[in-house]
């Protein structure tokens, strides 16, 4: 499977506050319709809090 860009990542989660833990970033994703690539990154990243975007980005970047 095609590995999820940042830029698809944070389009699914555009309307999230921050910080956001893993858990919230993964439901939000799902609730905005993120696809099965997008979802698997997102749940590859270390369970934790999340203070901006960009976090969020390097995470999905380094798990994957």
């Amino acid at each position: 499977m095609a590995s999820a860009n940042p830029i698809q990542v944070q389009k699914y989660l555009s309307g999230i506050d921050y910080p956001a833990s893993k858990d919230d970033i993964v439901a939000t994703a799902e609730q905005e319709g993120a696809d099965g690539a997008v979802l698997e990154a997102l749940k590859n990243i270390p369970d934790g809090e999340y203070d901006a975007p960009t976090a969020v980005s390097s995470a999905v970047a380094d798990a994957s």
